[in-house]
């Protein structure tokens, strides 16, 4: 916790002075009582109400002490509901999906983590999936409705290669489809080459992972094979302050796995997964199961949910101090009738 203006802080100190001027005042006011002849007086002076008394008291010096607070501006780091209004998962989709090291394999267990993810988001953010595997596809549009979403996730199709930079660069169009970054295809030697992306306006650059309206969350178990170089994209995420959160399923070492009978060397490329989300501000992620697919999905959903932020607390505290204060009041009143 800190304080916009401490110097009230020391109006602390004039709490352990009321503390020493109740004492006296009590010690004086025993003394004055124990003159009375009548030994009812004396009675009452000491009897059940001895211990009873102290709470007002006590209940006013509480809340002058956060009344003393609230004048010095307390603020303090809490979590709020976040800003961003926009998801998009970014699904790798090539073919070493289909291994099962990961039971059952890997894209189920990417389609489960993915849809428990959907379910963690608040009613207002939207979420877009986009897959990638040679070329990248907008599989759906942000949208609120979950069930689309779900259903989007179900009917992702598997396919060669795996191309990053179209992953990051589409899930980018998504983000802003009207912000100047235009998708096309393009041909290199008589060959179909999978999406480029190219802005087609310069945007004056902010600091890397401000955008707080949006943001990508990559998930992919290879390294790229095709396209352009993915550092290039996150370069564009980050002079629009959008953080892309990745995601890596399997190993840096590699391992080789069997699909439909061809046995593939699959290795992660964790050093470029890793300075994506560091261009970005965002965060790498490594999984190896399904159980920490979901883990990493389930952390994810509640910090894009939500996020920290330096808060005043003037108003709540003072609000507290008002409460021990009329508390104090009250109890006075109905104990003791107009004495304190």
């Amino acid at each position: 916790m800190s304080f916009l203006w401490p110097d009230a802080l020391w109006l602390l100190l004039a709490l352990p002075v009321l503390v020493v001027a109740y004492v006296l005042m009590m010690r004086f006011r025993k003394a004055a009582r124990l003159r009375f002849s009548n030994l009812s007086l004396v009675r009452e002076a000491l009897g059940s109400r001895q211990y009873r008394r102290h709470v007002p008291p006590v209940l006013l010096l509480i809340g002058l002490g956060a009344l003393f607070v609230a004048i010095s501006r307390p603020q303090a780091v809490v979590r709020v509901p976040g800003h961003k209004e926009t998801i998009i998962l970014a699904m790798d989709v090539s073919a070493s999906m289909q291994a099962t090291d990961v039971v059952p394999s890997r894209v189920i267990a990417a389609q489960r983590a993915a849809k428990a993810f959907v379910a963690t988001m608040p009613a207002h953010v939207h979420v877009g999936v986009v897959s990638f595997a040679g070329s990248a596809a907008l599989v759906q549009a942000p949208t609120l409705d979950h069930g689309e979403i779900d259903s989007a996730i179900d009917r992702l199709q598997l396919g060669p290669s795996t191309n990053l930079h179209a992953g990051i660069a589409l899930s980018l169009a998504a983000l802003f489809p009207q912000d100047g970054i235009e998708l096309e295809h393009f041909t290199d030697g008589g060959a179909r080459v999978p999406l480029a992306a190219t802005p087609t306006r310069r945007l004056a650059p902010v600091e890397p992972g401000s955008y707080r309206s949006g943001a990508i969350v990559l998930l992919t178990d290879g390294q790229r094979t095709i396209g352009r170089d993915p550092l290039e994209a996150a370069q564009w995420a980050a002079e629009r302050g959008v953080r892309v959160y990745t995601v890596g399923l399997g190993t840096a070492g590699g391992s080789v796995i069997t699909v439909r009978g061809w046995s593939i060397r699959v290795r992660l490329d964790e050093d470029t997964l890793k300075q994506v989300a560091r261009m970005t501000g965002a965060k790498y992620f490594n999984v190896d199961s399904a159980e920490a697919l979901q883990t990493v999905y389930a952390g994810l959903g509640n910090s894009l949910a939500s996020e920290t932020k330096e808060t005043e607390l003037t108003g709540f505290v003072a609000l507290i101090g008002a409460l021990f204060v009329a508390m104090a009041s009250v109890l006075s009143l109905a104990w003791f009738g107009i004495r304190a």
